[in-house]
């Protein structure tokens, strides 16, 4: 099967998909990260005394600010009225793990949303802590799962 690019026209040029008649559903989108650092700057921020304050709650807005702008920051994905933005963290024994969740009612779904959230928010602890440990290491970020829309519930396996 041979799949046809949905974001080229029919002369090759990039274009926003009209979603237009499509039906409004219920979407939801999960994207997580981690950070690793050494244990010094961990055990400052669990312990609040990074020296550039509050890093777990920074993080979360920033991470909430980025899903709201994912429409200017990726080309051709398409503003979205979000419902719900969901930021958490997990302690890990070498970092920081960050969930995101993004939500909406609407013709086109929430991956990027989700994904630029936990990106953002995972800078976001890097800039807060880099005073502490310049070699912390983003990565892992991914999808981890996705519902609603015509091509149903995805989850990572």
């Amino acid at each position: 099967m041979t799949l046809k690019p949905t974001h080229l026209d029919e002369t090759g040029a990039a274009h926003m998909v009209d979603v237009g008649a499509k039906p409004a559903t219920q979407r939801r989108a999960v994207a997580s990260g981690r950070v690793a650092m050494s244990a010094d700057a961990l055990a400052a921020i669990r312990s609040g005394n990074a020296p550039k304050g509050d890093v777990l709650s920074t993080a979360r807005i920033a991470g909430i600010m980025a899903a709201k702008r994912t429409a200017d920051l990726i080309p051709l994905c398409h503003p979205l009225a979000l419902t719900k933005v969901g930021i958490d963290f997990a302690w890990e024994a070498s970092g920081i793990a960050v969930t995101a969740t993004a939500a909406t009612n609407g013709t086109t779904g929430v991956e990027m949303e989700a994904l630029t959230a936990a990106s953002v928010a995972l800078l976001t602890l890097y800039d807060m802590a880099k005073a502490l440990d310049r070699a912390m290491v983003i990565g892992d970020i991914r999808l981890l799962e996705k519902s609603g829309g015509r091509s149903g519930d995805w989850r990572a396996g």
